[in-house]
């Protein structure tokens, strides 16, 4: 009867340290699902539960041999399978991150699982109220700090196509038109002459702050600019 309480209350810890890994593990990942992130619910659940049992497997092998003195050949490192947790973690932290012509996406899923890693390691080793307590400060700043991007103007990159008459050589006119709005600087232009149909594009790089009246520079080019062709502007590369 006490042989089977000793073995019983152990795999009772495992077990609750794993069932507290994967509700902390699915709490960050709901947040993450919620947001239209492929590493969503589910991935992070499996990488809570799998680096808090990483933990469990490294304190387990100092367990298994801690009978060996110094002159063994055998050499324990509890931390050793924890660190490479860590390490590997920032190969499926970089497959979550998706570079754009003009922003880079994924950071944040990418630091959540690197945090979820962090949690689960930190359960698995018996740092219960510390991985609780990192788990709702993530939460927090998760669900509560995107509105401090409302406050935060941002710089943004674009580049503006212009495709008119080559005679009217209006450049000068545009030039006007985009300093009149005091937040646009123009980075570089680009020119290309098309002979045979006699009209000049030109590929303009500006910067700006998010929320800029694009409507109301468009229709003012569209209204000013004689002989234009085409305009058009796309998100361009961040330098």
């Amino acid at each position: 009867m006490d042989t089977f309480a000793f073995d019983f209350i152990p795999a009772l810890e495992m077990i609750g340290k794993l069932t507290l890994a994967a509700l902390l593990g699915a709490a960050v990942g709901f947040e993450r699902e919620s947001h239209g992130q492929s590493a969503g619910l589910r991935t992070n659940l499996m990488i809570c539960v799998g680096s808090c049992l990483m933990m469990m497997l490294s304190l387990h092998m100092e367990e298994l041999f801690w009978r060996l003195d110094a002159n063994s050949i055998v050499r324990i490192d509890p931390g050793r399978i924890a660190s490479y947790a860590i390490s590997g973690m920032g190969f499926l932290g970089a497959g979550a991150i998706i570079k754009g012509r003009g922003t880079v996406r994924g950071l944040t899923t990418a630091a959540g699982l690197w945090l979820n890693t962090g949690i689960g390691l930190a359960i698995g080793a018996g740092y219960l109220l510390p991985a609780i307590y990192t788990t709702f400060i993530s939460l927090f700043i998760l669900y509560n700090l995107r509105f401090l991007k409302v406050f935060v103007a941002h710089d943004v990159y674009t580049v503006l196509t212009i495709s008119c008459i080559s005679s009217e050589k209006p450049l000068t006119r545009i030039r006007k038109i985009l300093g009149e709005h005091p937040g646009i600087d123009i980075r570089f232009i680009n020119y290309s002459s098309h002979l045979s149909t006699d009209s000049v594009t030109y590929r303009i790089r500006l910067r700006s702050k998010e929320h800029h009246p694009w409507g109301k520079i468009i229709g003012r080019l569209t209204a000013d600019i004689p002989g234009l062709k085409e305009i058009a502007w796309e998100e361009s590369d961040v330098p």
